[in-house]
């Protein structure tokens, strides 16, 4: 199963640049937002500040994919300071 990258641009910080996400990961981003009573454009700027390294698009995949994750084992999604993979450990 194939699915399309849709590229999209958004405004941070007064600086447009555009995000390729899946259309599944752009879906949940919105989900998330209207979950939270904000916008897509203020919750990707948080996403982009409080990602520690790695492009905008992995970090926002990995935000989406930490959120729902959370959701389905009955946790309350974290932060999206807290949604940054862990270190791994030698």
């Amino acid at each position: 199963m194939k699915t399309a990258i849709i590229k999209r641009s958004i405004v941070l910080d007064g600086h447009k640049t555009s995000v390729s996400l899946e259309n599944e990961f752009w879906d949940g981003l919105r989900d998330i937002a209207e979950r939270n009573r904000a916008n897509l454009s203020s919750l990707v700027r948080q996403i982009d500040h409080d990602r520690k390294s790695g492009n905008l698009s992995s970090a926002i995949r990995v935000y989406v994919f930490n959120h729902f994750r959370a959701r389905a084992v009955g946790e309350t999604p974290a932060r999206v300071d807290e949604h940054q993979a862990p270190a791994l450990s030698a």
